[in-house]
């Protein structure tokens, strides 16, 4: 739905100027109302118009997608050092899922080089195919080698749902990929489904700084894509004994066609902020007082070889990278364990780690929602419960 003005019946009189949230509308020639692209077609200008000459026009969709053509769902698996990432899989088991209850095949793609063999961890996994892409040039990842062989197996093979993680790969490789072949694409996803209906995948992800949770649909346009954040799911318990079939598809990729050059490889992140891979999380918030005590969440991490994480006022007051978020606007985790120290338990950063098996509070407000959620809570002043929790659990390992 677009807004128009009837120029021929336009007075002048700029109320809808004022009235416009967006700053989208102009005085053209400074007699006649003028809606610019900065227009969101929200349509607080047509209740401000005294002449009634600003309406919703109707605008013409057209498309020449034969949706009966795109079938199966698609789960891309993302490679790191020449092993799949835990979200593939999560994928993969969720996939299966609407594979099912759309009466379709899963089918896993793997582009890189010499990975063949992780072909059978994606049949283990629920994969009736798999689309393997092959070639040096497939190495490392790079936007164009990887978008261009997304877009050739789109094409040529047309699948109905392609679900992608949300990493940094993943939400570079989504968006561009989407732009390509003409297609939506619904990003940081944390749940999926199918919409009764309509039949078509119902995704959904926060919206509004996390306020809300917004259900979308791509009715229009294939495939249906998402980029859906890691540990969202749990990863299936894989069948070694299923096979599939192996698609081999010729790379497309020309050697100028990739624009960069990988020089170096510089690892920022250590196991410590490797949080989506960590089955123990020990995480700091607000609590701790001052970025120097960091140090007790630290020295907690390291006796039990655990992941630190941090809530977002810690990230925002600057006492931790980014790297380290958990929550809404952060990571989403799912460790065995999750220790939230000095944390209040805001609705954000539950969301990021609710799914923990685990989870231990330690907050000394007694009715803070952490404890809501939490297997195990001590309430006490963080700053002294930390080190004699430390230095037990280190007396425990040396005995064992």
């Amino acid at each position: 739905m677009a807004v128009k003005v009837n120029q021929d019946k336009c007075i002048g009189c700029s109320a809808c100027v004022g009235a416009c949230p967006f700053g989208a509308i102009e005085m053209q020639g400074g007699s006649k109302a003028f809606i610019t692209e900065a227009c969101t077609a929200c349509g607080a200008c047509i209740d401000a118009c005294p002449a009634q000459t600003i309406v919703r026009e109707q605008e013409a969709r057209q498309t020449a997608v034969d949706k009966d053509a795109y079938r199966d769902v698609w789960v891309y698996m993302e490679l790191n050092g020449g092993q799949p990432r835990s979200v593939g899989l999560e994928l993969l088991g969720e996939g299966r899922k609407l594979a099912d209850a759309m009466g379709q095949q899963l089918a896993a793609v793997l582009i890189g080089d010499g990975v063949e063999p992780i072909a059978q961890e994606a049949f283990a996994a629920g994969a009736d195919k798999v689309y393997l892409v092959e070639g040096p040039e497939y190495a490392h990842y790079t936007t164009d080698a990887f978008a261009i062989a997304a877009v050739d197996l789109i094409d040529t093979y047309k699948p109905a749902v392609l679900l992608l993680g949300a990493t940094n790969d993943g939400r570079d490789l989504g968006p561009r990929v989407a732009c390509r072949i003409g297609t939506g694409l619904t990003a940081d996803c944390t749940g999926l489904g199918i919409d009764e209906a309509t039949g078509l995948v119902a995704w959904t992800r926060p919206a509004f700084g996390g306020n809300i949770m917004a259900t979308i649909l791509c009715p229009d346009n294939r495939p249906q894509m998402g980029t859906v954040r890691p540990k969202v799911f749990k990863k299936p318990v894989p069948d070694h004994s299923r096979s599939g079939e192996l698609i081999r598809v010729a790379s497309k990729v020309r050697p100028g066609d990739i624009r960069t050059r990988l020089v170096d490889i510089i690892k920022v992140c250590t196991a410590a902020c490797n949080l989506e891979e960590a089955e123990v999380i020990v995480s700091g918030g607000r609590g701790l007082c001052k970025p120097e005590n960091f140090a007790l969440v630290e020295e907690l991490a390291g006796v039990l070889g655990a992941a630190v994480g941090a809530s977002r006022a810690a990230v925002d007051a600057g006492w931790k990278p980014a790297l380290h978020q958990v929550g809404q606007t952060g990571k989403t985790v799912a460790p065995k364990i999750y220790f939230a120290c000095g944390i209040s338990g805001a609705i954000q950063h539950l969301a990021g780690m609710s799914s923990s098996d685990i989870i231990v509070a330690i907050n000394k407000d007694p009715d803070a929602p952490i404890f809501k959620v939490a297997d195990y809570g001590l309430v006490g002043d963080v700053l002294e419960v930390l080190p004699i929790l430390t230095e037990e659990l280190k007396k425990i390992r040396q005995a064992g």
